[in-house]
């Protein structure tokens, strides 16, 4: 079984399912590379503003989730049943240490321009960087600052990146994925799945589109 393997994989910072879906994808191309070696993966990541909505200052994270699930009660349940999903793949969230939930705009802004401009390993860093920034640290992803800080931790240049911050004047341009929800992932334009799906959904899923491929060669 041979590549190459291309996954796109759409998300938004503030989804905590995204970030649980991020470590099991990692798990499964763990495996999947163990498996076949010679099978050369690109992946590229694709920012959803799933709030687009949300003022520039973002709102307070509390009182958004009372309010969208209706009760302090339905909140502590929800946040429970993430934590233990996250648990599961090695992930800690401190939802308590999160005030603001923000427009992600900027934050996608930020990491499509730090895509064109280092490598692949300097992106990766970045993503892991933004999404432990806010489900870790409780930074606020809404305020430039912030971002240009983070990127600048990564090895990026501020000057580069901060004419690609606009604030909430426009909104990230996902091209309409959001309806989709996130995450959600396509395996070489053949197979496509939504939500954190387990590692070995994953592999199966890269497996069973590699020797689509294979087949489809073999016949032409």
């Amino acid at each position: 079984m041979t590549g190459p393997l291309r996954i796109n994989v759409f998300f938004d910072f503030i989804c905590p399912w995204c970030l649980i879906g991020k470590r099991q994808l990692e798990r499964a191309l763990t495996q999947l590379r163990a498996r076949h070696p010679q099978v050369e993966v690109a992946l590229a990541w694709h920012g959803v503003q799933l709030l687009p909505h949300l003022p520039a200052q973002g709102v307070p994270f509390v009182e958004f989730y009372r309010q969208r699930l209706g009760s302090a009660e339905a909140v502590q349940a929800r946040q429970a049943q993430v934590r233990q999903a996250a648990a599961s793949v090695g992930v800690s969230i401190d939802f308590n240490g999160i005030s603001t939930m923000p427009n992600t705009a900027d934050a996608h802004r930020l990491l499509e321009r730090a895509a064109e401009l280092g490598s692949v390993a300097q992106r990766d860093a970045l993503l892991e960087r933004l999404f432990s920034a806010y489900f870790h640290q409780g930074e606020d992803l809404g305020n430039s600052a912030t971002l240009l800080s983070i990127a600048e931790s990564c090895g990026y240049s501020r000057a580069a990146l901060a004419d690609c911050l606009e604030g909430a004047r426009f909104p990230y341009n996902d091209g309409g994925m959001s309806a989709r929800g996130v995450p959600y992932f396509i395996f070489n334009r053949r197979q496509a799945l939504s939500g954190a799906q387990p590692a070995e959904v994953l592999l199966r899923a890269m497996e069973q589109t590699l020797e689509q491929d294979a087949a489809g060669s073999q016949s032409a």
